[in-house]
């Protein structure tokens, strides 16, 4: 069975084969432990494999020593942060698993449907060697989904290292006049330190177009979480008077962030390299110079729906990616 498009340009027919995330596997049966798997060098084969590996960790397993010593691509840096923090590497595993879903969640019905191709180490497949929108959105987020479920996990006392925000405290002040921060406000710096520490770490080796690309998209990730926070607050006073007001900061559910990230996805900017080779600059001078907040591509997005005939499967056709 394979996948056709309409003539709105949808995916219909889905194959079986373009699978979901959904059960671990054992540990035993992870093939990311197998030494002859290639290490290939592109930053996006490098963050796909490192998604689909953390995303489908028995979480029981993730204590093994084995485990920081073979997840594929790692740097020292990465390798370090893995084993001094086990327990945040369970909250990062479930993060990317939400990732993946609120990826597929926002691109249903698209050509391209954020479907991960179960034979390939890669997740995504080929979608994620081009520098494309796509691929920005996929960095983006899967950042975010880390942030946010570190950030849960530290709520909700399941951490050593964090807890709730501590510069939550005293008085502070909004639209509707003073009131005191109690309760527990969601430490979203701890979450988003430890995201970039770890995330970023391998793009932050080398300064090429496609590393400043991941990094800008991997902050413009972060800062959704951040952006996409909520005042929530409570009244205290006689017969309902709202004579004192007890506020704490909380994350939004994450499909408000999804939702974010979905229209930056829609108004990413093209960039490029600029000549002295030390940071990008918008492909066309017309358009305004992306934010901190903003997604960024470098390459025009493929049509997924032109098959690739040579790829010789029973139940699935990949796309061969065209240019538009």
């Amino acid at each position: 069975m394979s996948s056709a498009c309409n003539q709105r340009g949808q995916v219909v027919g889905a194959p079986s084969s373009l699978k979901r995330f959904g059960q671990d596997p054992s540990w035993k049966n992870v093939p990311w432990l197998d030494s002859d798997v290639p290490r290939l060098p592109s930053y996006g084969i490098y963050i796909s494999q490192l998604i689909r590996f953390i995303s489908q960790l028995p979480l029981h397993a993730i204590g093994a020593g084995v485990l920081c010593d073979n997840i594929p691509g790692l740097v020292g840096k990465q390798r370090r942060l893995c084993r001094m923090n086990p327990g945040v590497m369970v909250s990062l595993s479930e993060g990317v698993k939400d990732g993946i879903k609120e990826c597929q969640s926002q691109f249903r019905g698209n050509r391209w449907n954020c479907s991960t191709l179960d034979r390939d180490s890669s997740v995504f497949g080929k979608v994620m060697l081009k520098g494309s929108r796509e691929a920005a959105f996929v960095y983006a987020i899967s950042s975010a989904g880390v942030v946010h479920a570190i950030t849960r996990a530290c709520s909700k006392g399941e951490l050593l290292q964090c807890g709730c925000d501590p510069t939550k405290d005293g008085k502070s002040r909004d639209r509707f006049g003073w009131f005191e921060w109690g309760g527990c406000s969601d430490n979203v710096r701890w979450g988003s330190h430890f995201s970039r520490m770890f995330i970023d770490a391998k793009e932050r080796r080398v300064r090429d177009a496609r590393a400043l690309m991941n990094l800008q998209n991997n902050r413009a990730g972060r800062r959704a979480v951040r952006k996409n926070m909520k005042l929530s607050c409570k009244c205290h006073g006689v017969s309902g008077a709202c004579t004192i007001r007890t506020c704490w900061l909380a994350m939004q559910n994450f499909r408000h962030v999804g939702d974010y990230i979905k229209r930056k996805y829609n108004g990413a900017t093209q960039v490029m390299m600029n000549q002295e080779g030390t940071g990008l600059i918008v492909a066309n001078r017309n358009y305004k110079r992306p934010t901190r907040k903003d997604l960024v591509y470098l390459e025009t997005s493929p049509d997924y729906c032109l098959n690739d005939l040579s790829i010789e499967s029973s139940d699935f056709q990949e796309f061969e990616p065209q240019k538009m």
